[in-house]
């Protein structure tokens, strides 16, 4: 298994930050290479992505999920191997700071050498910075979901 921790200061309250975040369905807007997730219950969906030309499809299940301070996942099925969390932690009343540390498995020599040269760190960085612009120019999260499961 390898590892990835990236983290970003995002200049909005952490309910507005954890608020968008439980919006799985919105990832593709800032995610890239994320082509389509579908939730399908509280706790589990469905992804598609497309990365370096390569498709993959899997679903994940989300273990624990703890409103403005944490969520974390697992995958179940599919193309990819992987545990997750991001974590949420407020800096002040209008700013966070968003952690992403995530597990997974690279499969096959194409992800095996795209592991050693780090760019699964360089695509987290990427997302958390789209993530960052996405909800700073729109001051507001898209919906919320703030059950604990």
């Amino acid at each position: 298994m390898s590892k990835v921790q990236e983290s970003i200061d995002v200049d909005v309250p952490i309910s507005t930050a954890y608020n968008q975040w439980t919006q799985f369905e919105d990832f593709p807007l800032f995610m890239d290479g994320v082509e389509e997730i579908t939730q399908i219950d509280d706790r589990h969906n469905h992804w598609k992505t497309k990365i370096a030309g390569v498709s993959r499809e899997f679903d994940t299940e989300i273990v624990d999920q703890v409103p403005d301070d944490h969520v974390s996942w697992r995958t179940t099925s599919g193309d990819v191997k992987q545990t997750g969390m991001v974590s949420f932690q407020p800096l002040d009343a209008r700013h966070t700071r968003i952690v992403m540390s995530m597990d997974y498995q690279p499969e096959g020599l194409a992800e095996k050498a795209a592991d050693m040269m780090n760019m699964l760190d360089r695509q987290v960085k990427g997302d958390l910075k789209r993530f960052k612009h996405f909800i700073e120019e729109r001051g507001t999260e898209t919906g919320s979901y703030r059950e604990r499961l």
